[in-house]
């Protein structure tokens, strides 16, 4: 619906569908649009951006429907089948009653609305194979978790970090410690070598995220650091103090189960790869993807500070006497009660965050604006080069090749400007307006104006 309503945006989802349909058609995965906005070239292949091959395996889809609406049903599909786990190892701790309340806290969990509500990205691969990791090593399958690890790496260059984190688990379980071992050292070598071997070689550049400047100008200088002054890392957690407000917003509605196991261990280092940061604000931000990468860890963690809460013999008496009240109680077993205190916490965050605008007439109809929108991308004839402002981009890319319209002049044969809102990358909605009067001073003629869209076009080769 967002997609529909030109809610979307061209970073991020061009960049992707761009990709994705560079592996459909049996190529690099290349995207014209991060390559040039970025200063990489028309040729960059996102695998220098983010190392997450695994996007290959959406490309077939491509071959039922070309455009970004693949992506985003992909992405709502591959969140649903995290389901199937969590539920799985909730029902071997707390019963299956207590599996339905946790899968549903977690399908409505504010980091999947947040990030279904954002375009698309690598994190759709994550909350699925984080969970079948960890259910599967938890119900004796070993080799199907490893393969679940593997998959894992290939959905982003710093999936390693989680994979070291469930190493970090393991290693406080008797009997585990060699596998925990074996999961930390792969984990930290496939980030290492993924961030700085695998970007380098597809073009990128390894410093390009590098978030850290506080602590240092690369990374065993920041290691140094922290080994040396070590409170300037905790004071970083908590800098700027939104930081701690998004953290506890990932444990409050969990009822802070998460804090009594040591599952929570395999979230650590995804986390600290955010809170340690000086840049990207979004990175601490309860909004768009980033809290996805660790919402199903956190879940089967709060399922298992659950389970080793009711091993208290207070609390196990209390909970039983709760879990045995009425039928439906009998039925579910003692197990469900703090399930369903996790699935009340999530109902009650869903009017605050993205899932409460399905209540919203608005997103299932077009207004005007959007109209305008619609009318101005018609313009664009198919297979036509076009620069178009980041809202509009989505709506262009299945049969056009887009560019983002940003401050540097592209020679695109078309150009669609936004001059009534602001849009990334401009500063002001003053420079959109300053860009559009250049343009059209170089030689470009408006073919149409509505609602502030505006549609520029000049006759010449395109320059790619």
């Amino acid at each position: 619906m967002r997609l529909r309503a030109f809610r979307a945006s061209t970073y991020d989802l061009v960049i992707f569908d761009q990709a994705v349909r560079s592996y459909s058609r049996f190529g690099a995965p290349v995207a014209i649009v991060k390559g040039v906005h970025n200063g990489f070239g028309p040729g960059f292949s996102v695998l220098g951006d983010h190392f997450s091959p695994l996007l290959a395996v959406l490309a077939p889809l491509y071959w039922i429907h070309d455009g970004p609406g693949t992506l985003l049903v992909a992405q709502g599909v591959l969140f649903a089948l995290a389901i199937v786990p969590i539920w799985r190892f909730t029902e071997r701790r707390l019963g299956a009653g207590a599996g339905y309340c946790a899968a549903g806290a977690y399908a409505l969990s504010w980091p999947v609305a947040e990030a279904l509500a954002f375009d698309f990205h690598e994190v759709a691969f994550v909350p699925l194979l984080s969970a079948v990791m960890i259910e599967r090593y938890d119900a004796g399958r070993r080799g199907r978790a490893a393969l679940a690890a593997f998959l894992l790496l290939l959905a982003k260059e710093d999936m390693g970090l989680l994979l070291a984190g469930f190493g970090l688990f393991l290693l406080t379980r008797r009997g585990e410690r060699r596998a925990g071992l074996a999961y930390l050292v792969a984990g930290g070598a496939a980030t290492a070598v993924c961030s700085k071997i695998a970007i380098a070689a597809f073009g990128g550049d390894n410093d390009y995220y590098w978030a850290y400047t506080s602590l240092g100008r690369d990374l065993p200088d920041a290691a140094v650091h922290v080994l040396t002054r070590p409170w300037d890392a905790v004071a970083m957690i908590g800098t700027p103090p939104a930081k701690l407000a998004m953290m506890g917003l990932l444990v409050l509605p969990l009822l802070l189960l998460p804090l009594a196991s040591p599952l929570t261990l395999a979230a650590l280092p995804p986390l600290a790869e955010r809170m340690l940061a000086d840049r990207f604000a979004n990175w601490w931000s309860p909004h768009y993807h980033y809290n996805a990468f660790i919402v199903a860890v956190l879940v089967l963690a709060a399922v298992d500070g659950a389970a080793r809460l009711r091993r208290n013999a207070w609390l196990r008496s209390r909970v039983r006497r709760l879990g045995r009240l009425g039928r439906l109680g009998r039925r579910l077993g003692p197990g469900w009660v703090p399930a369903a205190g996790l699935l009340a916490a999530a109902i009650i965050t869903v009017p605050f965050f993205a899932f409460g605008h399905l209540v919203d007439p608005a997103l299932y109809r077009r207004n005007e604006r959007a109209s305008a929108a619609a009318a101005a991308v018609a313009k664009v004839p198919d297979g036509a080069l076009v620069e178009t402002a980041n809202g509009l981009g989505p709506g262009l890319t299945g049969r056009t090749r887009v560019l983002l319209w940003d401050w540097q002049p592209r020679n695109a044969p078309w150009v669609v400007a936004d001059v009534r809102r602001h849009t990334f990358p401009f500063p002001s909605v003053a420079e959109q307006q300053r860009r559009v009067a250049l343009l059209t001073a170089s030689g470009y003629r408006e073919v149409f104006h509505r609602d502030g869209y505006v549609v520029l076009h000049r006759d010449g080769p395109d320059p790619w």
